[in-house]
């Protein structure tokens, strides 16, 4: 027979803990608040990256046209009205220098190139940036970056000292050093009422302090203040719904002390999610909330297994503990726990290993998510549930012992 592990012992204990997380959790909300993205904060959020400009293209010929940019090659597509679509499809396979390829883009009717960087330069290092048009005109050219894998990096103590006129300006590396690439977040307040757009206040700040046509936009997101209010009331409700759709849920499937056990317990679960992101000072941004609520149903589907198994256990002993049950049916499904937590995590470690910037934050919440989640069911769970079970056999018990009237 497989013994049985007294899970009981350390529900009072873990109970203790999980109070104590989760009030440094709520603390840490009230004196230091999430480190809000752009999604729920107003203000400009841009990806930016340090490369020198390769060439211009300005387009003057018949119809429109307008460039695409890939790893592997660069299309330029001239389409309109009485002219026939054609796509002009330059492989770097093919021209493997930027000088070959401003030879043949020069054969393009009506486009016209203007080359600043070194034509020995490799084409396969070039990089479209957000802020130029992918429509060429003939008055506003379109700028295309180069960047040498081998290139000095850029200190992110530089790039902060250089947008110090702007405000307060958050700025995170992204990727490896090689690649200069920063992330530029820049709240409403901060941006002002004088002309101009924010975006290119920050690229101008950024080539006053290290030259003109050294920064390719990326990215480049505004969200304004409404819209971000709304979302935050939006993802509130979303919550707010989850938690009681389950309790729903829980009460039909089973009685209402596993239905407010299981909410309880994800409860518990999003409330250490909130610590760990609150302290970490990770981004709080649309990704985090989605894997919030990921975390929470993935947990009440735990939750419900172990519920199941208590269910069948009571009615294969009736007559045994209410407690010795709980440790009977969480020491079956313990082994069913461990294989499926461990196959989910091992594909949230590989996106945790391999992806960058969001994807990365979301993966390692899923992964702390997870092992709350566990962890809620085996003792936070359980734990309110052998309570419930205590307080009403004293009840019962109270009511036995009360004299009749006479």
């Amino acid at each position: 027979m497989k013994s049985v592990v007294s899970f009981s012992k350390y529900f009072v204990p873990a109970a203790v803990i999980s109070f104590i997380i989760m009030g440094a959790g709520i603390g840490g909300y009230i004196f230091m608040g999430f480190n809000l993205g752009v999604d729920f904060q107003a203000g400009l959020l841009q990806e930016v990256q340090f490369a020198p400009t390769a060439f211009h293209l300005k387009y003057n010929g018949p119809g429109n046209a307008s460039i695409s940019l890939s790893r592997s090659a660069i299309d330029i597509v001239v389409s309109g009205a009485g002219v026939d679509e054609v796509t002009h499809r330059f492989a770097f396979a093919s021209y493997a220098t930027q000088g070959d390829l401003i030879r043949v883009l020069r054969g393009v009717e009506g486009l016209i190139v203007t080359e600043t960087a070194s034509s020995s330069a490799l084409s396969s290092w070039l990089v479209q940036s957000a802020q130029s048009s992918p429509l060429l005109h003939a008055e506003d050219p379109c700028v295309v970056h180069y960047l040498e894998p081998d290139a000095k990096p850029i200190r992110i103590e530089d790039v902060r000292s250089s947008l110090l006129p702007l405000g307060t300006v958050s700025v995170q590396v992204l990727g490896t050093p090689a690649e200069r690439r920063f992330m530029i977040r820049m709240e409403d307040t901060d941006i002002g009422s004088e002309s101009g757009v924010p975006a290119e206040k920050v690229v101008a700040a950024l080539e006053n302090a290290f030259g003109q046509g050294e920064v390719a936009v990326t990215r480049s997101d505004y969200v304004g203040s409404r819209f971000s209010k709304q979302l935050s009331d939006q993802a509130g409700m979303l919550m707010s719904m989850t938690l009681l759709l389950i309790l729903i849920y829980s009460a039909i499937r089973f009685k209402i002390r596993f239905a407010v056990g299981a909410v309880l317990a994800i409860i518990h679960d999003a409330l250490i999610m909130v610590a760990f992101i609150v302290w970490t000072r990770m981004e709080f941004n649309t990704t985090t909330i989605a894997a919030i609520l990921t975390i929470l149903g993935y947990s009440i589907n735990d939750k419900i297994v172990v519920f199941d198994r208590i269910k069948e256990t009571t009615r294969m002993y009736p007559d045994d503990s209410f407690v010795n049950i709980l440790n009977r049916a969480i020491t079956e499904t313990l082994s069913r726990t461990i294989i499926t937590v461990f196959t989910t995590m091992l594909a949230v470690i590989s996106l945790y290993i391999f992806t960058t910037g969001s994807m990365k934050d979301f993966a390692l919440a899923l992964l702390i998510g997870m092992l709350a989640g566990v962890y809620s069911t085996i003792f936070i769970a359980s734990g309110f549930v052998n309570l419930w079970d205590k307080q009403a056999i004293k009840r019962k018990s109270g009511k036995k012992l009360v004299p009749a009237k006479a």
